[in-house]
């Protein structure tokens, strides 16, 4: 059998080469590191974090628990690869970056369906089956050859939190705990007064940006999911004091009150030496970040392991160009996966190479494509970036909003989810039983 070219050993890449090949389909996975980096991107390994460390929220009533419970039922790499490396991250599945991506690339190269291919790939071959999934960072050759073939604007923007080292954290200034006691006091604590948060709510607003490459300036094109602090903040005084920096379900064990503002660190690997800055995506200039952001109660004498940064982020107008399996509506033979479909997230771009590998490998085998039930957060998802009643497509993390409403009303928000929740997972036990029947 001819081999699959998946182009692309980001988290989508990585799955759709680990379903392909676990359907007995040989896989070459294409992967320009470390012949070339894109802006973002600094270790030699697959399925490099980039944005956080974190995979979401791990209760099954929540829409990244139920997401990624269904992608462990179809054989997820990820899910299993970031439970084995994961970090305390109170109710979230939280990954030791450099644990995680040497795990996944090495269960990758030692799987004997997979060929690894090194170097860019810049045009879409011309023949054979291929999935495309280069993700939010695709080279500007290979982006040029999909925007002939697709036409529209493949552009837009995202942005990275910065990391400090924990030994340089003013232990006196900041506590240990996580909202509502939920988890087992797992972040770090960054308590304002109202005063403290005035001087740097200001400092932040007068802070001088990175300049942005040529290709395109716009900030309405930084979707809301990674939206820079800084321009977060030019929306009024209360934005992040209501967004990454509130308050609630966290009291001050100094005053025994909540505090005025609150910034929460997260524990970036298995050690916790490093931490970063939760929802502190960033352009501003590093000597700026030193500056503003060591004016966070307990950072003054931060040291910053990693600063933040912003960078260019691709996707289809999918909606025109896919359907719901992921196949180029004209020609069915070329796939996309991840961010590029127009997913937004981690644990989302990781599912939809899981899918994108397992209806190719249905296809090659005379298949029909698996049909996932709307009730699921993947299908879900799949309905989206492949629905042509939408007017102006953007992308789309999963969220309980897009899955259809309980025949009954539930007054409680948590158990309504938990039932919409196991309502959809449910299905798709049944629909992977009946797949497992037939192959």
């Amino acid at each position: 059998m001819t081999p699959v070219a998946v182009i692309g050993a980001g988290l989508a890449g990585c799955e759709a080469a680990w379903a392909l090949a676990n359907a007995g389909i040989p896989v070459r996975l294409h992967e320009m590191k470390p012949q070339r980096f894109s802006p973002a991107h600094h270790s030699e390994n697959f399925a490099e974090l980039v944005c956080s460390n974190s995979l979401k929220a791990q209760r099954i009533g929540s829409a990244a628990g139920m997401l990624k419970e269904e992608m462990r039922m179809m054989g997820s790499l990820v899910v299993a690869c970031a439970h084995e490396t994961s970090v305390a991250a109170g109710g979230a599945l939280a990954v030791d970056r450099d644990a995680f991506s040497a795990l996944v690339t090495a269960r990758v190269r030692a799987h004997a369906q997979i060929e690894i291919v090194p170097g860019e790939v810049a045009k879409i071959p011309e023949e054979g089956d291929v999935i495309v999934a280069t993700g939010p960072l695709t080279s500007d050759a290979l982006a040029a050859d999909i925007e002939a073939r697709c036409g529209g604007s493949l552009s837009f923007y995202d942005a990275a939190a910065p990391i400090v080292t924990f030994d340089s954290l003013d232990r006196e200034r900041v506590f240990f705990a996580a909202r509502y006691g939920r988890g087992e006091d797992d972040y770090i604590n960054c308590p304002f007064t109202k005063e403290e948060y005035e001087r740097f709510y200001d400092a932040l607003l007068s802070a001088e940006g990175a300049p942005l490459h040529s290709f395109d300036r716009s900030e309405e094109k930084v979707y809301e999911g990674c939206m820079p602090i800084e321009i977060m903040a030019r929306r009024g005084p209360d934005t992040i004091r209501y967004g990454p920096l509130k308050p609630v379900g966290l009291r001050d064990p100094r005053t025994g009150h909540r505090p005025w503002a609150v910034v929460q660190l997260r524990r970036e690997n298995r050690e916790g030496s490093l931490y970063n800055l939760v929802g502190f995506q960033t352009n501003l200039k590093f000597g700026e970040q030193k500056r503003v952001f060591s004016m966070i109660p307990g950072l003054e004498h931060a040291e910053f392991a990693r600063y933040g940064v912003m960078h260019r982020n691709t996707f289809l107008d999918s909606p025109r160009l896919l359907d719901d399996a992921f196949r180029l509506r004209s020609e069915e033979r070329i796939c996309f996966a991840g961010q590029i479909t127009g997913v937004e997230g981690y644990i989302e771009s990781a599912m939809s190479g899981i899918l994108a590998g397992k209806q190719l490998a249905r296809r090659l085998r005379g298949l029909p494509s698996l049909e996932l039930p709307r009730d699921t957060m993947s299908g879900a998802l799949c309905a989206y970036i492949s629905d042509e009643s939408v007017a102006e497509f953007q992308p789309m993390g999963c969220n309980m909003g897009l899955l259809p409403p309980l025949g009954e009303r539930v007054r409680d928000k948590q158990q309504r989810y938990q039932m919409i929740a196991e309502r959809g997972l449910g299905h798709l036990r049944e629909v992977l039983r009946e797949e497992q029947e037939v192959l």
